[in-house]
């Protein structure tokens, strides 16, 4: 028998998987625990015309995050932070205050999405990596300076 998974089986296959399995557990377990639908002419049409959908709104996603990138790259912050004798800040610059300097600028990015590993705590000029979409990372020139 085949049936279509409508959950991920890890034994099995992931969602929206066309598998043949033995009658007794498609009948039995798969079907009646909603984690599968028999693989009919309907059931398979309405699978494609799920994963156009699911297509055209990544599509849509990856063109918003692409132009939200490139208006990220354009930026430049600075920061003006108190230095110490041997170069190093007091405190540091936080993806707090990256999140709050881009929402200045009329951009909504979330924190956790800053890849900064830890906090910037010395002077200089620092590239930091914001992950928009698992295909789509802008990088934001950060300049840490003296007050």
């Amino acid at each position: 028998m085949q049936v279509i998974l409508l959950e991920d089986i890890p034994a099995l296959g992931k969602v929206g998987e066309l598998v043949k399995v033995s009658d007794g557990y498609g009948r039995n377990y798969l079907i009646p625990k909603k984690k599968a639908v028999f693989a009919t002419e309907k059931n398979l049409k309405a699978l494609q015309h799920q994963k156009a959908l699911v297509q055209q709104r990544m599509v849509k996603m990856k063109k918003g995050a692409e132009k939200m990138a490139e208006e990220i790259e354009a930026l430049s912050c600075t920061f003006a932070k108190n230095v110490g004798e041997s170069g190093k800040l007091f405190g540091a610059v936080t993806s707090m205050e990256i999140e709050a300097f881009l929402k200045e600028n009329s951009l909504e990015v979330d924190r956790k999405k800053i890849l900064l590993e830890e906090p910037i705590k010395n002077l200089g000029m620092y590239t930091v990596p914001i992950k928009l979409n698992p295909e789509v990372t802008a990088h934001l020139k950060v300049w840490v300076v003296q007050e």
